[in-house]
């Protein structure tokens, strides 16, 4: 029997929105679409809850997740790499 050919994960871009969890973050993916009758684009998000194995990512962090075998009850996705830290607002501050 030959076996079948599964394609590759599906993968997404998006900003992190909650890592109250413990290895476990949600991720927001905006994506860009036309609307069908006014031709014009708007934007529109989903949330997608990430497996993270090192407790890395932080509020705000850009983040690459891969479509992975179900995790648990909402968590299909893990985050596969960090693609840009999100700056901290204590390293902002100027003091005055």
């Amino acid at each position: 029997m030959a076996e079948k050919a599964r394609g590759l994960p599906a993968r997404r871009i998006g900003v992190v929105t909650s890592d109250a969890m413990d290895k476990s973050v949600v991720v927001r993916v905006e994506r860009i679409v036309l609307h069908p009758r006014y031709r014009r684009y708007v934007k529109r998000s989903a949330k997608f809850m990430a497996h993270d194995e090192k407790n890395a990512c932080r509020v705000g962090d850009t983040v690459e997740i891969q479509e992975a075998r179900p995790l648990s009850a909402r968590k299909r996705w893990r985050v596969r790499r960090v693609l840009k830290r999100a700056v901290q607002a204590a390293l902002e501050t100027v003091e005055v």
